[in-house]
């Protein structure tokens, strides 16, 4: 890829609650590896409680990457995030550390397999347009606007008919590109990731005592010290899964057990997406991870994984 350096690392995926991070901690110690996150809300200063993120005692004697690299109240994208890999991978090269890649937000495992598109800004007022074709007409009437515009670009789509992808395909025939982005090509990456599989009810009852374990630990604080900050409620991060319910409840629209209850559905969610993306997106050497096993058993499974499949190319 023009403009990218090739760097390699180990990588670990699963869907949220799952025990990656003490899966990559095990392991970090045991390679002596640096540790890139690839959690799109581990980013975020002072939101730690409601993300799981590893203790600072835990990150003391492990290189995080990918952690409290922003505040709250600024936006953050897949660019920001190579930048971040970058650094990484660059500081990784003069210690000699390996890296170890971790997390559940699969654009991030995926622009690091893949790199990112170059793609042009996009007109002002262009994507509202679009949407309000798409309220009235539906995805027929957005399918209909690219094809007469673009009708090679609509059956080169692996999905015509995601409203998302659609109205991102007319926002960009109108920034004046000729057909989809290499990234939308349908396909997985011909590397084999190692990813953490747990069985759907066992992931149920992991969710719950994470989530009950967060209340007990301070989440209500947590948020509460964000909002007396500079955090804009209104904002993605204050969106995030447990703290918009948090927020409710601080707010007394929702009780605490009824925040409880929302954050499980909502991860629960979050989780069935997770698993149904990577088994699509990505080329997977599944590690279950069932009940008895320990730390080091599942590490160890991991690791015999890695050493067969080597570290893999990424392209930052």
């Amino acid at each position: 890829m023009p403009g990218l350096n090739l760097h390699h690392a180990f990588i670990l995926v699963g869907p949220t609650a799952a025990g990656k991070t003490a899966v990559a901690q095990r392991l970090a110690e045991c390679r002596q590896a640096d540790i890139l996150s690839a959690d799109s809300m581990l980013v975020y200063r002072g939101m730690d409680i409601g993300t799981a993120k590893p203790s600072l005692a835990e990150r003391k004697g492990i290189r995080y990457w990918g952690v409290d690299v922003a505040e709250p109240s600024q936006a953050f994208n897949v660019a920001c995030y190579l930048e971040e890999a970058r650094r990484c991978f660059e500081a990784s090269e003069k210690t000699g550390r390996p890296v170890i890649v971790v997390g559940g937000t699969g654009l991030y495992i995926r622009a690091l397999l893949e790199g990112i598109d170059q793609l042009p800004a996009i007109p002002a007022g262009s994507r509202a347009r679009w949407q309000a074709v798409f309220d009235q007409d539906g995805v027929a009437g957005l399918q209909s606007a690219l094809k007469s515009r673009n009708p090679l670009w609509l059956s080169g789509m692996a999905d015509p008919a995601n409203s998302r992808r659609l109205i991102r395909a007319l926002e960009l025939v109108e920034a004046g590109c000729a057909g989809p982005p290499a990234s939308w090509a349908a396909g997985k990456p011909a590397a084999v990731i190692a990813g953490l599989d747990v069985d759907p009810d066992a992931l149920r009852s992991r969710i719950e005592c994470r989530v009950r374990t967060m209340y007990e630990e301070g989440l209500l604080n947590e948020v509460q010290a964000l909002l007396d900050g500079v955090w804009d409620p209104s904002g993605t991060a204050a969106q995030a899964i447990g703290y918009a319910e948090a927020i409710a409840c601080l707010k007394g629209t929702l009780t605490q057990e009824a925040a409880m209850e929302e954050t499980s559905r909502r991860t629960r969610q979050l989780a069935k997406r997770q698993r149904t993306w990577f088994r699509h997106q990505l080329n997977l050497s599944w590690v279950p991870v069932a009940d008895g096993l320990s730390l080091d058993e599942i590490a160890g499974q991991v690791s015999s994984v890695w050493d067969q499949t080597g570290p893999q190319c990424v392209a930052v």
